[in-house]
């Protein structure tokens, strides 16, 4: 076994805080390399939704140094059939259920390898049901932290799962029909509709109509204080996406949607 060295291993859970689980992840983690650094990205993902995952996911991955692996575990299946892998891209490795939570990753970080993990050598001895993370994610995330070999981990695969309300429909040119994909702490909504989706409606940002629901906001805005408050307003945000938000106030629940409601754009 190769020597412990550093390395930074990130944790993206729906465990939450009240319970124990990511302290024992933790723990897993560093009984098998004690010089490992962990960082938490976010432990507070919405309980069993890939999609919010997904996102927080995508929005921070590429921000830590290349050779991080990045565990994320959202994982409403755990201890059924489904497959738990191993993704290598030019810059990362990512152990993750096989569930469509890479599935905003990888538009940017192109699958180079993609290990479908069976060798139970790099579980612990014990293997519950109903925690994986333990068991299984957070010893093979130290194995390879230990510079293991990706073969070593199981069979090589060549797709993964993804999920499919990531489609931006276009109709002439004229109109994108999105979804809105995360809800943040401050009640701001984002969209799966980017820069390019909307330049390619060919349409001075001053005149675009964006509507919710039975409500619609005209033009776009450069930041949150742009309109008076209370008033609703749409802006490009921090990741690129489309976003609407209320100056000081909540976009959910002025507007009374969630996550997957559609928004139109024309």
């Amino acid at each position: 076994m190769s020597k412990c060295r550093p390395c930074v291993i990130t944790l993206l859970t729906d465990f939450g805080y009240q319970d124990a689980y990511v302290g024992i992840i933790k723990g897993v983690i560093t009984g098998i390399n004690p010089v490992v650094k962990i960082i938490d990205i976010c432990h507070n993902v919405s309980p069993q939704n890939i999609l919010n995952g997904a996102y927080l996911l995508y929005t921070s991955y590429k921000y830590f140094p290349a050779g991080t692996i990045h565990v994320a575990i959202v994982d409403p299946g755990v201890g059924s059939k489904r497959d738990i892998v191993c993704v290598k891209t030019r810059n990362y490795l990512f152990v993750v259920p096989n569930n469509g939570i890479l599935s905003f990753v990888v538009k940017e970080e192109k699958p180079e390898y993609i290990i479908r993990i069976t060798n139970n050598k790099y579980f612990l001895p014990s293997i519950s049901n109903t925690f994986h993370g333990r068991d299984i994610f957070a010893p093979v995330a130290a194995y390879l932290s230990l510079e293991i070999k990706l073969r070593q981990l199981g069979k090589k695969i060549n797709q993964l799962e993804l999920l499919d309300i990531l489609a931006v429909k276009a109709k002439n040119n004229e109109q994108l029909e999105g979804n809105i994909i995360y809800v943040d702490r401050f009640g701001n909504l984002i969209t799966n509709i980017t820069k390019q989706h909307i330049k390619s409606l060919e349409i001075n940002y001053k005149y675009l109509k964006i509507l919710i629901g039975k409500k619609k906001i005209v033009g776009m805005s450069k930041n949150y204080a742009d309109v008076n408050k209370g008033k609703p307003l749409a802006l490009f945000g921090s990741t690129g996406f489309l976003e609407i938000s209320i100056s000081h106030g909540n976009a959910q629940k002025y507007f009374k949607v969630n996550t997957s409601s559609r928004i139109y754009v024309r």
